[in-house]
């Protein structure tokens, strides 16, 4: 770590910031949302999502037409007791973009719990 002023900054040997590894299109919060809730199941429906993430019918179809333009999701239209419904699932690329979303908040939350050594004088 170096010190600059008197605010400490990581060096660029010691890699990145464990947020440049952050997905934009997963890590909003409706679309992780949708991502965490589609990977506990094999499929979900609309409405369940929309409860879950109390949201609106218009606003969650807007995230959802973000993950299927990014191929992170399916949806599927169809009809159960003569209603119309749609399910989203997860699809592959989805898995790995959640998988790899996960692992770069765990960085970031183990970073923020390590302890840092204290920061010396200015130039050190």
């Amino acid at each position: 770590m170096s010190v600059g002023g008197s605010a400490a900054t990581w060096d660029d040997e010691e890699g990145l910031h464990p947020t440049q590894s952050l997905d934009d299109t997963v890590h909003q919060r409706v679309r992780l949302g949708i991502l965490t809730v589609a990977r506990e199941a094999d499929r979900v429906e609309f409405g369940f999502l929309k409860k879950q993430l109390a949201v609106t019918d218009g606003n969650l179809s807007r995230h959802l037409r973000v993950l299927e333009e990014s191929h992170l999701i399916t949806v599927e239209k169809g009809y159960a007791a003569r209603r119309p419904r749609t399910w989203i699932a997860l699809t592959r690329e989805g898995t790995l973009a959640l998988d790899a979303e996960l692992r770069a908040l765990r960085a970031l939350v183990l970073r923020l719990e390590s302890p840092h050594p204290a920061p010396g004088p200015p130039g050190t």
